[in-house]
């Protein structure tokens, strides 16, 4: 966007207008990270980053240093990562790549340090982020967690359960080098399906138009599987809470399922199939050594 500034925020006041902004995007004050705990990031190795216009920080993202695995016999400096906590931007400033612009300002600063790991985690049903994450900036997903925030007691699946699909951006990899700079188009759905790739959970739709999950699960017959999630998951959970709590379960079954057969979600591919519009992640069963290598080099 003209006149919008991408740089590290680090002055009181500009903690202050990042804690400000958190309580209008993320809707629940008692949620911000609030001043104290964001000076105490960048005056030890974190990374605030915000987006200005006319003096004002209009869009923030924030991230600490972190372990790959806390377990792990190797030290810390092979050990690093990044963990990317938290980030929004103002409702009237979205769709213009001010996101895009923070994620890649924070990957500089992760390959300024040394960094190869940044992490975080998403709701596997929200398709917009998908696509963001995974579509665009080239990132993976490798482990699926059951209701991390613990939102439900019990063993109850609905749609509130906090269910999260851990991102791993290898940030020095070629296929995200690639992908930011605009140098590795994503297949489309046709391809993927020319490709024999499975749909596994093909939908289908109601009388009234809403999408519905797979009543069973197709065998993946090939290296890649197509699992569908719907397009409008907000809608569908202020609509139809009932549906909302089966989608929520049925994308548990299918992610978990792909997953611990060793697959990873390489890609997201949304658009026209079947004359309308189908969302689909791409669980890829093939290695890939750029991957191995990224992730296992330093063990």
């Amino acid at each position: 966007m003209q006149g919008v500034e991408i740089r590290p925020l680090v002055t009181v006041e500009e903690l202050d207008a990042v804690v400000e902004l958190q309580k209008r995007t993320e809707g629940q004050e008692e949620s911000a990270i609030h001043r104290r705990l964001l000076l105490s990031f960048v005056n030890n190795g974190g990374f605030v980053v915000g987006a200005v216009k006319d003096n004002q920080v209009i869009g923030y993202l924030i991230g600490y240093l972190g372990l790959e695995n806390p377990q792990a016999d190797r030290p810390a400096m092979a050990n690093l990562k990044m963990v990317s906590q938290r980030m929004g931007v103002l409702p009237e400033y979205r769709d213009h790549g001010i996101g895009y612009a923070l994620k890649l300002a924070q990957r500089r600063y992760a390959v300024e340090q040394g960094i190869r790991l940044i992490t975080w985690t998403f709701d596997p049903l929200k398709s917009r982020n998908a696509h963001f994450n995974i579509r665009k900036l080239g990132a993976i997903a490798r482990e699926y967690y059951r209701d991390f925030y613990h939102t439900q007691t019990g063993d109850k699946v609905s749609a509130h359960s906090s269910d999260r699909l851990l991102v791993e951006w290898w940030v020095t990899n070629n296929r995200v080098e690639q992908r930011v700079n605009a140098r590795r188009a994503g297949l489309t759905i046709e391809q993927y399906m020319n490709g024999n790739a499975t749909l596994i959970n093909p939908t289908r739709l109601s009388p009234s138009g809403m999408v519905l999950p797979a009543d069973d699960h197709i065998q993946a017959r090939s290296n890649i599987a197509l699992i569908e999630v719907p397009d409008h998951w907000d809608e569908i959970r202020s609509s139809d809470p009932s549906l909302a709590d089966a989608w929520r379960a049925h994308t548990r079954e299918m992610l978990e399922g792909v997953l611990n057969e060793g697959a990873a979600l390489t890609d997201f591919v949304q658009g026209q199939w079947e004359g309308r519009e189908r969302s689909f992640y791409v669980a890829s069963f093939v290695e890939f050594v750029d991957f191995q290598v990224a992730r296992f080099s330093s063990n």
